[in-house]
């Protein structure tokens, strides 16, 4: 038999947006974005080919269609939320779903995995694909790790993780041959070298050139990669000069993989955050999770602030 009815999500953000008469307030009240909602009632009005809400000069008002709907679908999605509520008080108080960024996930959070596992050993973690516009409008996953800024996410919990490190980095190769012809003095003059980037945030070479002290106003930019594992490996093939996350490239630093020429201690906006809706507070393996994994990043990032002091740099500088 085929299904006619739209989905629970597209229902219950229709339902909250009607009773409420604004998506903002919907959004408030699912914990999701005002986007979300709009996009879900823009769904839902397409599923059935005809306007369910109209905008006046104060508020959302339903058209004779929508108003049978919510008499119809008000009380059945009350009854199922709670009846949800109760199963999963029992069963889901130990079980988490993440959804996290791919390059972080298995560059960073996996390898630490197993210290929260042998903290929290009664705790279950599962892993669903990663959705760049995720909004956690949906059953799973509980909570995402996304990258942004602090303000991308207004209707959600967003606890800064790691991520607003950033350095420069290319191939030894690369770095030895400017050095021996008596160049790499300042970082302006990587500018004068193929910039690779990120397609998700092209402004990281103009943030981080300012904040090295070079008044540049618009770098020029070179190729263009959407996945920061695949930036790496052009890095490592010698294509150009990429600013990446430090926590991205450490280990790569470190094997020798590639090469900092300028480590400087420079910390933008943009970084990797734990969003989870706010009705989740109280998730007993959220909560769990969230304590972990912000001590952990917040450990580490004490230890990068001394490794990479001003004091240090300099001096590693000096020695090269």
């Amino acid at each position: 038999m085929r299904l006619r009815s739209p989905s629970m999500s597209e229902l219950h953000a229709f339902a909250a947006a009607a009773k409420l008469g604004s998506f903002t307030r919907a959004a408030e009240t699912l914990c999701v974005t005002q986007g979300a909602i709009s996009r879900a009632i823009a769904r839902l009005e397409e599923h059935f080919g005809q306007p369910l809400l109209q905008r006046n000069a104060h508020r959302l008002v339903l058209t004779d269609a929508g108003q049978k709907l919510l008499d119809a679908v008000a009380e059945p999605l009350a009854a199922i939320e709670n009846a949800s509520a109760a199963l999963l008080a029992g069963d889901r108080r130990h079980r988490l779903t993440l959804s996290v960024v791919p390059t972080l996930a298995s560059v960073w959070l996996v390898p630490r995995l197993p210290d929260f596992h042998r903290r929290h050993p009664e705790i279950h973690l599962d892993f669903v694909p990663y959705q760049r516009d995720e909004d956690l409008s949906g059953a799973t996953p509980d909570a995402a790790i996304l990258a942004g800024e602090a303000d991308k996410w207004p209707g959600l919990q967003a606890d800064y993780v790691i991520g607003r490190e950033m350095v420069p980095v290319c191939h030894p190769d690369r770095a030895r041959a400017r050095r021996e012809a008596g160049r790499w003095q300042t970082p302006a003059e990587l500018l004068e070298e193929p910039l690779l980037y990120h397609t998700s945030a092209p402004a990281n070479w103009q943030n981080w050139l300012r904040a090295a002290g070079v008044p540049v106003a618009a770098p020029r930019l070179s190729t263009a990669f959407d996945q920061v594992s695949i930036l790496i490996q052009a890095v490592r093939a010698d294509m150009g000069v990429a600013v990446l996350q430090r926590c991205l490239v450490g280990d790569e630093i470190a094997a020798g993989r590639v090469f900092a020429p300028f480590d400087l201690p420079i910390s933008l906006q943009r970084g990797y955050f734990l969003c989870a809706p706010r009705e989740r507070r109280d998730h007993p393996a959220l909560n769990r999770f969230r304590d972990w994994l912000l001590e952990t990043a917040q450990h580490e990032a004490i230890e990068d602030t001394q490794k990479h002091s001003p004091e240090n740099w300099k001096s590693l500088n000096q020695e090269q």
